[in-house]
C-alpha cells in the first residue's frame, strides 16, 4: 500500500510540473460542462490510457513504441479538430454530423451537454499525448518494471500515478468550472470563453507537435517537484517495509530487520558473509552497479566511510545489482572493483535476490543497520553525505564504541566520480535500446535487425539520433558497419555514454562540429580521439566554461561498438 500511495502522491505533484501544461487546455475545455458527465470521464480515459501505453512501452517491444507514435498522431488530429470546433461553431456542425450515428459529438452547439462517450474519447487521446516529466517516483516505477518485467503491479502502480494526476486535475477542473460558470452568469461570456478554450487547445496541440512537452518543458521541470518527490521517497522508504518503531534515546527509528544476504552469485574481497555473523557490527549496505553514474559519484564517500570507520566497527558491503547484461559478467565486475579501488566486500547479486529481499528499487541505495541487525536509516540516490555519516557515528556510539571519530569526510571524486553540476544539467538519462528508448529522432527503430539510419538536423534539445548501419536491441544498439555515428543535442556540463566492444573500437568525438579541446572528457583527448575497450561508462564531455545547448557527435571508426545509455552531470 505504501508503494501505491507514493505513486498516487507522485501523480498529484505533476500539477506543479511544467510538463502538465500542454494537456491542461484539453482538460479545461470541459470545465464549463457537468463534471460527472464531462470532466470525470475525460480524466478516467486519460489515466487508463496512460497506464496502458506506459506499461506496453516499458515492458513491451519497439512495436509498442511505434504503435503509440501513430496513436499520438491520431490524437493530435482529433484534439486539433476539437479545438477548431470550439473556435468555429459552424465547423463543429459539419464535423460532427458523421458522428451523430455514434450518439456523441465532439462539440455541441447551443450549450448542449457533451456526452460521456465523447469525453472518454478525448480523455483517451489526452492519455496518448501526456508525457510527464520522469521524476524520482515515476523513475522508480519504470526502473522496477524494466528489471522485473511485465506484471500486474507495474500496471497498477502506473495507474495509481495517473490517478494521482487525475485527482489534482479534477480539483483544478472543479474550481475552474465554477469560475467559468460565474463569468458566464455575470458577463454573458460563454461564447468568448469557448473561443479562448479552443485557441488554448490548438496551442497545446502545437506545443506537443513541436516536442515542447518532452524537450523545453522537461528541461525547466522545477527542481521543487523533484525535491518533493525525493522527500516522499526518503520519508516513506519506498522499496522496503518501514516500521518506524521508536528507539529509546535515539532519533533513528527501526525501519525493519536486516534481510539475509543469501542468494549472491559470488563474493569479491571477502568470503560470503551472513546476517548472523554481522550481529554486533554496524553495517552499511550499498546497492550499486558499476556503469551507474549516480553510484560512481557516491562511491568516493562510501570508500571514505569504509576507511574511516572500518577500524571502529563499521562493515561496508557493496551489493552489485546489475542494470545491463554485461554487468552480470564476473570478469567485468572484478575489473571494475579493482579499477575503482574498492577493497570492502562486494556481493554480486545477479539474480536480484538481495535486492528483492530488501525490497529495493534504487541505484544507489544505502541502508544503515545497527549492531542488533535492525535497519535504522536509508538514503536513496546521491547527496546528504554529511547526514549519512552522522548516522554511522550515532549507530557506532549506540553499539558501545567510545572511540568514534568526529567530523565528516571530504571526498572529492575525479573523472566520472566527480560531483555533478546539478544546476546546469537539464538533459535526462537516455536509453538507446528499444526497451526504454525516448526522443529517438532517426526512428522508427527496426527491432533486432540490421538497418540503416540517418541523423536529421537540426536536433532539438534532448533528441538523439543514429547514422549508419545499426542493430537496435532491447538494451543496446550495435554498430554493424564502421563509420556509424550517434548524435545528441544536450544541456549539461558532463556527457557520459555507457559503451562496450568485444575488440577495441576507435572513436572520434566532436562538439558542435568541432574538436572538443578543453571540453574533452577523461576517456578522449583534446582532438576527440579515444578507444572503446570493455563495457563500462565512458566520460566524453566535461565543459569548462558556461554550460549551454551543445550538439555531441561520436563517430565509430570500427564496427562492433555497443551503445547502451547516455547520462549527464
Amino acid at each position: 500500500m505504501i508503494l501505491f500511495l507514493l505513486a498516487w502522491l507522485g501523480g498529484v505533484l505533476t500539477i506543479l510540473s511544467p510538463c502538465i501544461l500542454p494537456v491542461l487546455p484539453f482538460v479545461f475545455a470541459r470545465a464549463d460542462r457537468p463534471f460527472l458527465r464531462a470532466g470525470l470521464p475525460l480524466l478516467i480515459g486519460m489515466a487508463v490510457t496512460f497506464a496502458a501505453i506506459a506499461t506496453l512501452a516499458t515492458v513491451g517491444g519497439s512495436w509498442a513504441v511505434h504503435a503509440n507514435s501513430y496513436g499520438r498522431a491520431a490524437a493530435l488530429i482529433l484534439l486539433a479538430l476539437f479545438g477548431l470546433t470550439l473556435l468555429f461553431p459552424a465547423l463543429a456542425d459539419r464535423l460532427t454530423r458523421p458522428l451523430v450515428a455514434l450518439g456523441d459529438r465532439l462539440s455541441a452547439r447551443a450549450g448542449a451537454e457533451a456526452g460521456i462517450g465523447s469525453s472518454l474519447l478525448l480523455g483517451a487521446a489526452t492519455g496518448l499525448l501526456w508525457a510527464p516529466c520522469a521524476g524520482p517516483i515515476l523513475g522508480l516505477i519504470l526502473t522496477g518494471a524494466a528489471i522485473k518485467g511485465a506484471s500486474a503491479s507495474t500496471t497498477l502502480l502506473l495507474l495509481a500515478y495517473a490517478l494521482g494526476a487525475a485527482t489534482s486535475l479534477a480539483a483544478a477542473l472543479l474550481i475552474g468550472g465554477r469560475v467559468f460558470a460565474a463569468m458566464k452568469r455575470s458577463l454573458g461570456a460563454g461564447e468568448w470563453i469557448r473561443r479562448v478554450l479552443g485557441a488554448l487547445v490548438l496551442a497545446g496541440v502545437a506545443a506537443i507537435a513541436l516536442g515542447l512537452d518532452t524537450g523545453f518543458l522537461t528541461r525547466i521541470s522545477t527542481a521543487q517537484t523533484a525535491s518533493l518527490e525525493q522527500a516522499l521517497v526518503n520519508r516513506t522508504g519506498m522499496g522496503h517495509a518501514v516500521q518506524h518503531i521508536k528507539v529509546a534515546g535515539s532519533d533513528l527509528p527501526v525501519e525493519g530487520t536486516m534481510p539475509p544476504l543469501t542468494g549472491a552469485t559470488l563474493w569479491l574481497n571477502s568470503r560470503p558473509l551472513t546476517r548472523e555473523e554481522l550481529r554486533g557490527k554496524v553495517v552499511l549496505v550499498d546497492f550499486w552497479t558499476y556503469s551507474c553514474i549516480n553510484c560512481l559519484r557516491a562511491l568516493p564517500y562510501v570508500k571514505a566511510w569504509a576507511a574511516k570507520y572500518g577500524p571502529h566497527g563499521l562493515v561496508v558491503i557493496g551489493v552489485h545489482a546489475p542494470e545491463f547484461a554485461f554487468e552480470k559478467d564476473e570478469a567485468n565486475v572484478r575489473k571494475a572493483v579493482k579499477d575503482l579501488g574498492i577493497t570492502y566486500p562486494v556481493a554480486l547479486d545477479n539474480d536480484y535476490a538481495i535486492w528483492q529481499a530488501f525490497g529495493n528499487q534504487y541505484w544507489p541505495a544505502h541502508y544503515f543497520i545497527d549492531a542488533q541487525g535492525r535497519i535504522r536509516h536509508h538514503h536513496f540516490g546521491e547527496g546528504d553525505y554529511a547526514g549519512s555519516e552522522k548516522v554511522i557515528q550515532q549507530l557506532l556510539k549506540e553499539a558501545g564504541r567510545a572511540d568514534v571519530p568526529g567530523g565528516v569526510v571530504s571526498a572529492r571524486g575525479t573523472g566520472a566520480e566527480a560531483a555533478a553540476d546539478t544546476d546546469a544539467a537539464q538533459s535526462p538519462e537516455t536509453y538507446i535500446g528499444y526497451g526504454r528508448a525516448q526522443n529517438f529522432a532517426s526512428g522508427p527503430a527496426k527491432q533486432d535487425m540490421a538497418a540503416s539510419y540517418e541523423t536529421p538536423f537540426p536536433l532539438r534539445v534532448n533528441q538523439w539520433a543514429l547514422s549508419g548501419q545499426w542493430i537496435i536491441g532491447r538494451e543496446k544498439a550495435v554498430l554493424a558497419k564502421a563509420g556509424g555515428t550517434i548524435s545528441f543535442r544536450f544541456h549539461a556540463r558532463d556527457l557520459h555514454l555507457v559503451m562496450g566492444a568485444d575488440s577495441p573500437v576507435r572513436i572520434r568525438v566532436t562538439i558542435d562540429g568541432q574538436k572538443p579541446g578543453a571540453d574533452h572528457g577523461v576517456d578522449i583527448d583534446t582532438d576527440g580521439n579515444g578507444v572503446v575497450q570493455g563495457q563500462r561508462l565512458y566520460q566524453l564531455v566535461r565543459q569548462q566554461g558556461a554550460v549551454q545547448d551543445r550538439t555531441f557527435r561520436i563517430e565509430f571508426l570500427d564496427p562492433g561498438a555497443q551503445a547502451f545509455s547516455f547520462t549527464f552531470g
